[in-house]
Formats: C-alpha cells, structure tokens, sequence
C-alpha cells in the first residue's frame, strides 16, 4: 500500500458512498489534503450538493467539469458507430465513462501539483482498470491510491464507518450501488446480487412500467451518428436524452445479464438504457442494408474487439485507435432512417431507407416484374455445394468397404 507524508491527493468523487468514506480514509490514513473532483457526464446530479458534501467531509477544494458535450462526441458516437455492446449485452455505459473521468483527474492533479490520486473501486470490478490504466498512461509518475481496494473494504463496513464518522449518505446508496451517465444506467448491490431475484420496479428510474400502449420512434443517421429524432434534427447530448425519454416510457432498456469480469469473477448486471438500446438495435439494422455481407462479417469481429477493449480499460491501447479508423471508414454510407416499435419493453424494426440501400425491391421480390434471372441460379447452386456433395460420397463409400471388410 502506498503511505504518503502529507502533500495533496486528488480524488474522483462521484459523491456516492465510496468515494465519501475515501475522503475520510485518505485524510486519516494518509495524512493528505483532499482536493475533489466530480466529472459530469450527464447523471443529471445536484453537483451543488454534490460539492457541499465533499466539503461538509473534509475536502480542502472541489473541482467541478462539465464534460457532457466530450463524453457524447469523443466517447458515446464511436461506440454507436462500434455497435458497442459487451458480450452482445451490455452498452458499456460506465466503461465508457470511466476513462474521460481519469483522464480529468489527472488534468486536475497536474494541474493542483498533487502527488497521488485517488479512486474508489473495489478490487473486484472492472472500474478499477479503467482508472488505473488510465491514469498510468496519462502520466504514470503519479501515485494511485485506492483505499476500498487497498484496505478490502465492504459495503456494509463502508456504511458503518461513514455513520461512525458523521459522514452523509444517501438512502438509495444504503440499497444500491448506482452509476449513472448519459448513457444508462447501472445498478449493483443489495438483493440484486442474487442472480435468481427480480430487479423491483423501484430499482429503476428511466422505465415506465404501466405503458402498454405502443409508440414509434424514427432515427436518422449520417455516416453513422445519429442527428435527427422523430423528424427533429437535435445536438447528440438532446437527442439521447430525448430517446432515453421516449423508449423508457415504453418499458425498453433493461438489461440484465450474467456478466464476465475482467479479473475472472462472474456477476449478474443490471442496466437501464433505453437510447443506447434503441439506437444502436437501429444502427445495426441500418449497416445491413448498406453494407456488403463482407463488410458485415468482418465489422462484427472488428466491433467485438472494441468493446472488449472499451471494457477491459484498455480505451488508451493504440489497437482502440487502430480499430477506430477502420470503423470510420465503413460508415460512410450509414447515412438513413430507421423506424422503430415499442411496446411493453419490446423494440423491433419495422422500417428502414437510405439512399446507399444495396437491398434493390425488384431483384428481391416474388412478384411479378421482377429482374431476377431465375435460370441462372441453377449452375451456382451445383457449383456452391460441389465439394460438400463428393465429401459426402467419398465418406459413404469409405463407410460401405468398411462394413464390407468387417463381413
């Protein structure tokens, strides 16, 4: 563990339980000034409060940066044009975060010439890594303190403490660990843990239970980044939270799933995120309209591999960057609109156009007037098949001598 003699630590403060008692630990512990900074990324916090408490604990100073227009632009719309899902699931809503929210601490910290830095991940999550890594890549001469993992704390040991030392929490933070972002919404903690226990409707805070009602929603893209919503062109930052808004309201979001960790631990996840669910279901319908099957094929593997990359804490690895370039470039022509249906939680397509469409009506139809040469399909399919048709003879006649000799 890392003992530091007095000097300054800056700490990301998210406001929330762990992040308070670390106040608290790095001031004891570590005999350091505490210099705060909370990172908005669009959790729609009271950052007035938010500052005040770490304050009312013992911070000598607190930053505020208000960061959504990056987070959207340089974090969110590549993971849109990546399809960024981890383990087909998860849309990396807080892996996504984590990164810029590191990379402004440690601006803070140059800045404040603090000698540490600080996070308050627990040693068994992902977070960690994303700080770290982070942080080390930003500028790997600063030391990084941690005392939740330092000190393997516990959340119920973490609420004892905090009410042995008068420190404020909130009641939702007695339930649930919550992380929240522009773009969803985590919920950990509590009786959640249990992998066979139903999420309560209380758990959620974006999901409309009681809608059954169906709605529509249309989304336009240009070169894969999302512009207009239901007709109205709208800045990235407005559109998710107005998609956000009007998926939620027809129960679409929620994601739960068991989930690999990093550091090998399996864990049952339980995420709200309706734009990032909605958007991303329409920008992958809209890729396979104007994208060959090759360019789908191999995008698939290319976007499996970013939100690997984005999981694990690895956003600063050059392959991210690499990958990125490749991405962009296959985005060109994702430029069109996607309608979508909602109802009771379910989301499905039931329209698309672009003008890069390679889906052409009058080859694909049955009907009458179509361009289709049916004739010439009869000589690609005994070709296509050829070898699977001798492999399958060659096998049966092998089989038959065998039988034969064993006679």
């Amino acid at each position: 563990m890392f003992m530091a003699n007095n000097g300054k630590v800056v700490l990301a403060y998210s406001g929330g339980l762990d992040t308070s008692v670390c106040i608290r630990y790095l001031q004891k512990l570590h005999k350091m000034d505490v210099i705060t900074v909370t990172v908005d990324c669009g959790q729609d916090d009271d950052f007035k409060e938010i500052e005040r408490r770490a304050k009312l604990i013992g911070a000598v100073k607190h930053v505020y940066v208000d960061a959504k227009e990056e987070f959207a632009r340089d974090y969110v719309i590549p993971s849109i044009k990546a399809n960024g899902l981890y383990q087909g699931k998860y849309p990396l809503a807080t892996a996504l975060a984590r990164p810029l929210i590191a990379a402004k601490t440690v601006q803070v910290a140059d800045k404040e010439g603090a000698a540490a830095i600080a996070h308050g991940c627990t040693g068994k999550g992902n977070d960690q890594i994303r700080f770290d890594v982070t942080m080390r890549a930003l500028n790997p001469n600063l030391k990084i303190i941690a005392p939740v993992r330092d000190m393997n704390l516990t959340r119920d040991v973490e609420i004892k403490y905090a009410k042995e030392q008068e420190i404020p929490i909130s009641t939702e933070a007695k339930k649930y660990s919550i992380d929240i972002n522009l773009w969803g919404r985590a919920v950990e903690g509590g009786n959640i843990e249990d992998a066979d226990f139903e999420p309560p409707e209380e758990a959620f805070q974006f999901i409309d239970f009681k809608n059954d009602k169906a709605g529509y929603l249309e989304l336009e893209f240009d070169e894969g980044t999302p512009v207009a919503a239901d007709g109205k062109n709208m800045q990235i930052t407005d559109l998710i939270q107005y998609v956000n808004d009007k998926a939620g309201s027809h129960g679409v979001g929620i994601v739960d799933h068991i989930e690999d960790r990093v550091v090998g631990i399996k864990s049952r996840e339980v995420y709200e995120a309706p734009a990032a669910v909605s958007i991303i279901e329409a920008h992958k319908d809209l890729e396979k309209m104007v994208l060959t099957k090759h360019e789908l094929a191999f995008k698939r593997i290319v976007d499996e591999q970013w939100s690997w990359l984005c999981y694990a804490g690895l956003w600063q690895d050059p392959l991210r960057s690499d990958l990125d370039r490749f991405i962009d470039a296959t985005q060109t022509r994702v430029s069109g609109k996607v309608r979508l249906k909602m109802q009771r939680g379910s989301l499905r397509v039931v329209g698309r156009q672009s003008r890069y469409s390679l889906y052409k009506n009058d080859l694909a139809t049955y009907a009458a007037g179509s361009t289709f040469d049916q004739s010439l399909a009869k000589g690609f399919v005994e070709l296509w098949g050829l070898q699977s048709i001798i492999a399958n003879s060659v096998v049966d006649a092998a089989s038959k001598n065998s039988s034969k000799k064993r006679r």
